[in-house]
């Protein structure tokens, strides 16, 4: 039987664990100014996107050498260029799954983009907004940040778990998923869909930076909700309904126009088929 002492000891020890996170790992999103909590090292979240990236490479279908890589490269490194990271070690690889309509990416710099997804973008501006997005959560640190965020999560449930042993071992299953539930819809979701809208803000402002029409991303995800299938309600998912982004780069549509008129443009040059004919 586990002495109050003992648990009282585990409740200090993890209140001194968590002060201790929120201490040192105090952090600023780019553009927006967000606070961010973010507690694991850059260099370990950089080692944990490399090995996740090579594993994605030599598990699925990669296109190498073709137009797609060359168009996707030169869009990407001229996003990443004016990003807060240029200095990242990034890399762009093309994923030959014409039914997966995503991109991907690793902390680190690391970005998958599937031939899904670049047969709906047109233009490279267009691809251009879909790589300010994923160079904006790299940039961001989104991948660490939600790592920290899960391990505080757990955290709590060890907390209730620890809090309650001794008792109906049925009750602490039955609160522990009750617990489970509700930070997913209450705070896990919501998160993540943060983020998200986090990376429109600051991919928009990239792209204009680099010199790419940022109204194209309006284009672009337009594009994406004609073409998309049923959706899961938003508060159901990681990620924000297509209308509700629309709604936010409009919003966000002017500052991004003051950075584009201040840009060496880039021609809107059209992204043909993955044979470049």
């Amino acid at each position: 039987m586990t002495s109050r002492f003992s648990i009282g000891n585990k409740r200090l020890a993890a209140a001194g664990l968590l002060l201790l996170l929120l201490t040192v790992a105090c952090y600023k999103a780019p553009i927006t100014g967000r606070s961010q909590f973010i507690f694991l090292p850059k260099v370990i979240g950089q080692q944990i996107g490399a090995i996740a990236y090579q594993d994605m490479r030599q598990t699925q279908v990669v296109a190498r050498g073709g137009y797609y890589e060359e168009v996707l490269k030169r869009v990407g490194k001229r996003i990443a260029a004016v990003s807060h990271t240029p200095d990242l070690d990034w890399e762009y690889t093309v994923f030959v799954d014409d039914q997966t309509v995503n991109a991907v990416v690793f902390p680190g710099g690391k970005v998958g983009v599937y031939t899904g997804i670049m047969k709906i973008t047109r233009t490279e501006a267009e691809l251009a907004a879909v790589m300010g997005h994923e160079v904006a959560h790299a940039t961001a640190r989104h991948g660490a940040e939600k790592m920290s965020f899960g391990l505080l999560l757990q955290m709590g449930a060890q907390a209730i778990a620890a809090a309650m042993e001794g008792g109906d071992s049925e009750v602490i299953a039955r609160v522990l998923a009750v617990y489970g539930i509700g930070t997913a819809l209450a705070a896990s979701l919501p998160f993540s869909r943060k983020m998200e809208f986090e990376a429109d803000r600051i991919g928009l402002i990239y792209m204009a930076q680099a010199g790419y029409d940022p109204r194209k991303a309006i284009v672009f995800w337009q594009r994406m909700r004609q073409s998309g299938g049923p959706r899961v309600a938003e508060f159901l998912s990681t990620h924000p309904d297509h209308k509700n982004r629309i709604k936010n780069l409009r919003e966000w549509m002017p500052e991004a126009m003051e950075h584009y008129r201040n840009s060496e443009k880039v021609p809107d040059r059209p992204i043909l088929s993955a044979s470049g004919r």
